[in-house]
């Protein structure tokens, strides 16, 4: 998990909380009409009076009564009045020529332009993600050859520079002359959109790069980019700029070997701050040599000198014993279970822990389908029947009076599901879920097999899992109640928000944020400090439950935990969530500057990553970031966020005379000064929580809050030098 600052100012200017009144909407203004115009259908609207005045008309007590066809005489007059103005009102306005809107407004982006134009259509945003993104692109190609069955070896470099070598040792982008565009094939996949080898199968029957644009995307966003490849004997190099080739294609040397060398350094222009991070790759890649257990990937960090080299000839199983290693498994080896269907290959590696949280990871052709799909369904379908099956056919669930959930059999269970799909349909070219109907039935018919055929041969193994299961099920049962139970006090009480909440007076969530504080001191504060429209605050006393170590009746027995639930409005469990009820745009931290402050807020995030891990992922979880000092010197006073801010604004100032006042906690801010440094929208500095790497950031969680007190204090040892403010 990582946070990324909002906004950042060292400096901020004092201002004061007072705000003008919101001005009133503008109303649309009216086109504009001529005088000759006006005064055309001013004389057809007196023309049409005058023939009404001229009519005699008898004095009468008797109600008039009007035939059908006067009627629509009527009514067709008073329609040819209204459309005469509206007809001026057309003759005034400005035809389209005259607008400007013409032939000439119409652009057409040739090359590599729409790439650069919309980055984030192609590599998701233009951010920390989207910028890491470049770097699996060029990977991705090299695991296709992996996966054709021609490449052993790839190594990833980030270079001092900023720039990323990829070498693989695979056969090498095609260099002769291409029938149609009659250029080298080199140039042609760098520089033109869908232009690939992966449309018929004849070159790949299966692969990741489907749409032919990743390769040429990342050419389009980067400053610069030069490729070398060896096929043949020789070695081939070409340079580009922005996607536009320097020069033509050349032999540059000779080689006994065969591969491609792609060197890119990411657009200043395009991307705000490119720092390749280690980890962050490093962790990519370790899932690649995961998924293919004869590949060896190499990172290397030329600035630092770090590197790590991964090969893992156990495949998914060696996935699972390292995703596992921070827990207490059932039962030592996982389980196992593969198959090929339809030109489609199954893998599942499965194992059962006694945590109370699920984590399955899912891959199709080797990129990683976070957001799942079809085979996902395919083997949690597979999983839950296969369980239910095994339990009523042996008894195991004679006494119970229910029938085991998809939530009950995936508590505890951490899986990983690859599959090979020949034609696989994903969602965008980020491809983060499967779309293809066909394969939800193929996982679902060779993992539910496979599975079944190992609890048949393995009746101990089988009984823990159900054991595990119906206790799932039943604490399922008690959270439910533990549900119903809040529902009807808070019915009883005529009000389904907590009372210590003090909400905001705007009811549109998407301008709404709350602040999550620490203490009923600073909360009294921030309650005072706050801007009513759109700011509400939830004070929290003391520590919140640690969830790692509980299931999720306990975890709603915990009253500040039904606090928060309550206040956000999403519900919690697997069958109540919904995001669609979130109540706030921005859910924020805010805690003190100490370690019980550090701990409270390790102890929320850690709830919201197990249990409203989508309030993280769609961007509405941040964290406070209240200054450490206030340095007065006279009438002018400052705030500093570390210790190399407190020294510098001391250099400026002076240090004779000036009052410096360390902050231990948010209650010792008046209401005035927490507004001013930590809340100001203008002026704060939030960071936004967001999740990298999921299989990295659920390993985190799972040795810091879980119960292996060795793998913790291994973890503490090996960083505790990147410690910046102790308090002891």
């Amino acid at each position: 998990m990582a946070k990324k600052q909002q906004k950042t100012k060292s400096k901020p200017k004092l201002k004061s909380k007072k705000e003008s009144k919101p001005k009133p909407p503008k109303t649309a203004k009216k086109p504009a009409i001529s005088k000759s115009t006006k005064a055309a259908a001013t004389k057809k609207v007196q023309q049409q009076k005058a023939l009404k005045k001229a009519t005699p008309v008898k004095a009468s007590k008797e109600k008039k009564v009007i035939k059908p066809q006067e009627a629509e005489k009527i009514v067709t007059s008073q329609q040819e009045i209204e459309f005469d103005l509206d007809a001026a009102k057309e003759l005034d306005r400005p035809s389209a020529e005259e607008a400007g809107y013409n032939a000439e407004q119409i652009q057409v982006l040739k090359g590599l332009d729409a790439v650069r134009r919309r980055p984030a259509m192609y590599i998701g945003d233009i951010s920390v993600r989207g910028l890491h993104h470049l770097v699996y692109e060029v990977v991705d190609n090299s695991i296709d050859e992996v996966l054709a069955g021609y490449c052993d070896k790839i190594t990833v470099t980030i270079n001092n520079n900023g720039s990323v070598t990829v070498v693989d040792s695979g056969r090498g982008i095609p260099v002769d002359i291409h029938p149609t565009e009659k250029r080298p094939a080199l140039e042609v996949v760098m520089t033109i959109l869908h232009a690939g080898g992966k449309f018929d199968k004849k070159s790949y029957k299966v692969s990741g790069g489907l749409h032919g644009v990743g390769v040429s995307v990342v050419n389009a966003l980067s400053e610069s980019c030069e490729v070398e490849v060896s096929r043949g004997g020789k070695v081939y190099y070409q340079k580009y700029e922005r996607g536009v080739p320097v020069a033509d294609m050349k032999v540059i040397g000779k080689s006994k070997s065969s591969g491609t060398k792609t060197t890119f350094l990411p657009d200043n222009e395009i991307f705000k701050k490119i720092d390749i991070s280690f980890d962050i790759i490093s962790e990519r890649m370790r899932e690649l040599a995961f998924l293919n257990s004869d590949l060896e990937i190499s990172v290397f960090e030329e600035k630092t000198g770090k590197s790590n080299k991964f090969k893992y000839k156990g495949g998914l199983i060696e996935f699972i014993e390292y995703l596992e290693q921070s827990r207490n498994p059932l039962f030592k080896k996982p389980i196992f279970t593969s198959g090929q269907k339809e030109e489609v290959s199954v893998e599942v590696a499965l194992q059962y822990d006694d945590s109370y949280v699920e984590n399955i990871f899912s891959y199709v052709n080797d990129i990683n389908t976070v957001e799942g799909g079809t085979h996902l369904i395919g083997f949690k379908s597979a999983l839950t029947r296969t369980l239910n099956n095994y339990a009523q056919k042996n008894n195991l669930l004679k006494n119970e009076d229910f029938t085991l959930t998809g939530e009950d059999v995936r508590e505890g269970l951490t899986a990983v599901i690859s599959a090979k799909v020949p034609e696989p349909q994903f969602e965008g070219q980020t491809k983060t879920k499967l779309g293809n109907s066909e394969v939800k039935g193929i996982v679902e018919s060779i993992f539910g097999d496979g599975f079944a055929a190992f609890l048949e041969e393995n009746p101990s193994v089988a009984k823990k899992i159900i054991e595990k299961c119906v206790s799932a099920a039943r604490s399922r049962e008690a959270a439910r109640k533990a549900r119903e139970l809040t529902r009807r006090k808070s019915a009883l009480d005529g009000n389904s928000l907590p009372g210590k909440l003090a909400d905001c007076s705007i009811e549109d969530p998407s301008q709404c944020e709350i602040y999550l504080v620490e203490g009923d001191s600073a909360g009294g504060s921030a309650k005072q400090g706050r801007d009513r429209r759109f700011q509400a605050i939830l004070p929290l006393k003391g520590k919140i439950l640690n969830v790692e170590k509980a299931r999720l009746d306990k975890i709603l027995s915990n009253e500040e935990i039904r606090t928060i639930v309550s206040a956000l409005g999403t519900g919690i469990g697997a069958d109540e969530f919904d995001l669609e009820r979130l109540r706030y745009n921005k859910i924020i931290i805010m805690t003190d500057a100490d370690v019980d402050g550090s701990h409270i807020r390790t102890l929320l995030l850690t709830f919201f990553f197990r249990y409203m891990k989508s309030l993280i992922e769609q961007g509405h979880m941040y964290i406070a970031q209240p200054p450490l000092y206030r340095v007065q010197k006279g009438k002018e006073e400052f705030y500093a966020y570390d210790d190399e801010e407190r020294d510098s604004i001391l250099d400026r100032l002076g240090k004779n005379g000036a009052n410096i006042q360390r902050y231990k906690g948010l209650g010792e801010m008046n209401p005035d000064q927490l507004w001013k440094t930590t809340m100001d929208p203008e002026q704060r500095t939030n960071l936004q929580v967001t999740i990298e790497e999921a299989i990295e950031a659920d390993r985190i969680f799972s040795m810091l809050m879980g119960d292996n007190v060795e793998l913790r204090r291994k973890f503490i040892e090996e960083n505790a030098q990147y410690v910046k403010n102790l308090d002891v």
